[in-house]
């Protein structure tokens, strides 16, 4: 299993932080557009433990695949964990954590993750899919630089 954290220092109070971030809507201005990143529900204004979130992306040569994350845990204010129910990850845990501190909120991303497929899937990993995991936290944290700049 691969192991990522991603920190990100944001200059927004941990309220602002934490309803950009706990708002499913969001998730599409922070994905990269060449993803083509489609929501296939309504969903409401705030997460909650246990919703569902069906999407549909295009990682790879204009592909579709449809994807299904579960919001597994929630401490308001503190952190969320989404999980891949459905998709390309043989296992996918994502923790969001946020924490306000002197100029703002740090954020940190923990990122688990396993493609499965034995040794093709380490392979796949090696070649493209690990650093096209890398590549989409990069584009959101240029995003989010873009979206909320120093006040």
């Amino acid at each position: 299993m691969k192991y990522l954290e991603f920190e990100q220092l944001l200059p927004l109070s941990l309220e602002e932080a934490w309803s950009f971030f706990s708002s499913p809507a969001n998730l599409n201005r922070i994905t990269p557009e060449k993803m083509d990143f489609q929501m296939l529900d309504e969903l409401p204004a705030t997460m909650y433990e246990g919703m569902l979130i069906r999407y549909r992306i295009k990682p790879m040569l204009n592909i579709p695949i449809n994807w299904v994350t579960e919001i597994t845990r929630i401490r308001d204010l503190e952190y969320f964990v989404d999980e891949q129910r459905k998709g390309p990850y043989r296992i996918w845990h994502h923790e969001h954590h946020f924490k306000a501190v002197g100029s703002g909120v740090l954020m940190t991303d923990k990122l688990y993750y396993d493609i499965g497929l034995g040794l093709v899937g380490w392979i796949a990993g090696k070649l493209w899919v690990d650093q096209q995991v890398r590549k989409i936290f990069h584009f959101r944290e240029m995003k989010l630089n873009e979206l909320f700049p120093g006040k």
